[in-house]
């Protein structure tokens, strides 16, 4: 018996937290203390996350509110404030309770470091779309070509960005493999010029087959007369004389505008008798 309660008065007295003894902890002094600095832990929690939330629509309704502001760019940064208002709200609750904040931010150093050596990868993309959102090379809504990907940009987050293939198929780009790569943004410029080479047979009287092909195509209503377009013969084909054929246009109106023409450029030389020639082979059997 004697010997349970010396164990017993030793378990009591040893100091088990900041200095204080198990009786120390069990007084009625010490659990009003603790119970004040959990019910204020509690308000400081409640009152950093209501900042932060409130914080963060401020910062993006700004990027919303003026058409000239990127609105992604601000969400981001809404974001960042959101993460930056919450860890100042968990180191004042860990003080709270006396925990030294100086060693946690050591620890947590430390922690990243370890974990961003194991997610290289991952850091990357992030590292990308901060690169991606910061610069803003593309932008939701542009017809885009990114690593060997074509589509129009649906989102870009931290980690991916996300593309509307022409078929209108979900691609995942990774943002590394986005800022890692030439970007080619087909709807940074409200003009683009459109390019055909069309063939005549040598018989053809040039000067008819250009006016032809000028006369289709500057007679289409998506057809820019300023610039001037290019028509010239640039080439002597094996077996036809190449016309190449510039013409500046809206955008927007590129892909059908070019898909046209061809059609009809080719049905214009034919109502006016231009030969268009193909490629052909003589077969001649020797006599034996």
């Amino acid at each position: 018996m004697e010997e349970v309660e010396n164990t017993m008065e030793s378990m009591m007295t040893t100091e088990i937290w900041q200095g204080k003894s198990l009786s120390d902890l069990l007084t009625l002094e010490f659990l009003a203390s603790a119970a004040g600095s959990l019910l204020g832990a509690i308000a400081i929690l409640l009152l950093g996350w209501i900042v932060s939330a409130w914080l963060q629509r401020r910062v993006s309704s700004l990027g919303r509110k003026n058409k000239h502001l990127d609105e992604m760019l601000f969400d981001f940064l809404a974001s960042i404030v959101r993460y930056v208002v919450l860890g100042f709200t968990l180191l004042f609750v860990l003080n709270t309770f006396g925990v030294q904040t100086t060693s946690v931010v050591a620890v947590i150093g430390a922690a990243g470091l370890a974990i961003g050596l194991a997610l290289q990868g991952t850091l990357s993309n992030v590292a990308a779309g901060v690169m991606l959102i910061l610069f803003r090379p593309i932008k939701i809504g542009d017809f885009v070509e990114v690593a060997d990907e074509m589509g129009t940009v649906k989102q870009i987050n931290l980690n991916f960005t996300e593309l509307a293939d022409l078929s209108n198929v979900q691609v995942i780009v990774p943002n590394s493999e986005v800022w890692g790569n030439v970007i080619t943004n087909y709807s940074t410029n409200d003009k683009r010029r459109a390019e055909w080479t069309f063939g005549v047979g040598y018989g053809a009287n040039l000067k008819d087959a250009e006016a032809i092909i000028r006369d289709t195509i500057m007679a289409d209503a998506r057809a820019h007369a300023d610039p001037e377009p290019f028509i010239q013969v640039t080439n002597l084909g094996d077996s036809s004389v190449d016309f190449l054929v510039r013409v500046w246009c809206n955008a927007s109106e590129y892909f059908a505008f070019r898909a046209d023409m061809t059609r009809q450029v080719k049905e214009a030389l034919d109502a006016g008798g231009v030969d268009i020639p193909f490629p052909t082979r003589t077969m001649i059997q020797a006599s034996s």
